[in-house]
Formats: structure tokens, sequence, C-alpha cells
């Protein structure tokens, strides 16, 4: 049984400015331009700024190992950086504790998560007639230590004043305090329809569209960049929410 994520309440903090992206699931390269494109707006502006990553860093993409491990290193100079835990991210972590309990990750878009670290799951499985904890223990061998340390300490939801990043949503209504960390990963409907029913914004990924939604209270910005879509940069600043445009 894992414990429950840390909450992060930043409210009270200065600054000047919050970047938050979502979902890249692998895509090192579009994470990384989008990064660049966050310290060149940033530079514009005083004080210390925010950094937010909601969660979803592997599966599906090419480079998630990559994605791990520029996560682990420090953040840009000038901002404090906070990565939530995505659904995906959980459900690998999950994997390596318990891989037999959780053999669903790998049609879960973990292939090519697995192939980032050097292991053909495909060959291993069918081809070699390796067992999942075999595969597992493989992974475990071909990870470094801070991936998983990351993975282990990634926190499910940061609140700043009467804004609050999660990865998928809330249940509406209910008081934060009693939504478990599944609620705040795997949630669709009926917060996505019916918004948060608090005296919040929700800032959330997790549900990919082909553009930003600002809906009832609450703003999406998974814009599927593993599935051919883009990375959205979503900034506030001065009480104000905007998509960073394109490069």
């Amino acid at each position: 049984m894992q414990h429950q994520r840390d909450r992060i309440d930043l409210t009270g903090r200065d600054y000047t400015a919050i970047y938050a992206l979502s979902d890249i699931h692998g895509c090192y390269d579009e994470m990384m331009e989008a990064e660049m494109h966050i310290i060149a707006d940033a530079r514009t502006l005083p004080g210390r700024k925010l950094l937010l990553f909601l969660g979803d860093y592997v599966d599906r993409g090419p480079r998630s190992s990559d994605v791990l491990a520029h996560l682990s290193a420090p953040p840009p100079e000038g901002f404090d950086r906070y990565a939530l835990c995505g659904n995906h991210d959980d459900v690998f972590l999950r994997f390596l504790d318990d891989p037999d309990g959780n053999i669903h990750w790998l049609e879960f878009g973990a292939l090519p998560t697995l192939a980032s670290y050097g292991i053909d799951a495909r060959h291993m499985l069918f081809d070699l007639g390796y067992s999942v904890a075999e595969l597992r223990d493989m992974t475990l061998k071909a990870m470094p230590a801070a991936h998983v340390d990351l993975l282990r300490s990634l926190t499910i939801a940061v609140t700043y004043g009467s804004i609050l990043f999660v990865h998928a949503g809330i249940i509406p209504g209910l008081p934060l305090s009693e939504q478990t960390d599944e609620d705040l990963m795997w949630i669709r409907e009926p917060f996505l329809s019916g918004g948060p029913q608090l005296p919040l914004l929700v800032v959330h990924g997790h549900t990919p569209g082909s553009h930003p939604v600002f809906g009832l209270s609450r703003i999406g910005i998974d814009t599927a960049v593993s599935m051919g879509g883009t990375l959205t940069i979503l900034k506030i600043a001065e009480g104000k929410q905007t998509i960073l445009p394109s490069i």
C-alpha cells in the first residue's frame, strides 16, 4: 500500500509568474523547447517564478528516461519547481513495486518507456520467456535510482491562494482533504462538465484535447503532445491566465 502523496500549499509565497505544463509523456525535446520558452519569457520579470509540471512524464513518447532525468536535476535558475504525479507515473511506480499486480501497465503505453531504458519488453516476454517479475528486475537494474526516487517523491497537489494544480481534477464539491490521490490523478467526469464546485480555480491535465480548455472554474492544458499535438504552457501573472504563444 503506497502512502498518500504530499499536498503542498504555496499560498503566501511571492512569485511574479507561475508557468504550468502537463502530460509530457516521454516527449523530451518538446519539454526542453517549452522550458527554454518559459525561461526566455521570465527574463522580462523580476523576482522568483514558479514552474509546475502536472504529471504524466512517462509512457507513449520515446524519451521517458530523459524526462525523468531532467526532472531529477535542479530547476532553472530563478525558479521554484514542483512536479506533480500523474496516473501514468503512479502506475509505473506500482509496477516497479508489484509487477504481477500491475501487469496492466504494459498495455498502458509502457513499451516506449521501457525502450528508453534499453529494454525490449516484447522480446523479453514473448521470445525469451522472461516473467513479468524478471522484466521488472531488469527495469530496476537499468533505471538510475534517482528516477525511482523522483517517482516516489512526486506531490499530488499544489495550492497557491485560490488556485489548485492537480493532474486530473477533483470530485466536485468535496473538500480537498477528503479527496483521495486516485481522485486527483484519474477523474474526468463529473469534474470536466461540472467544474470544482469549490471556491477554486483548478488547473489540470489528463484529458487531452486539440487546444487548452478554459472551462467552469477550471483550465485544462493537456494538448496531446505525444499524439501529434503540442505542449501547452499556461502562464499566470498579475492575476491573469494566458497561454504562451508557440515559438
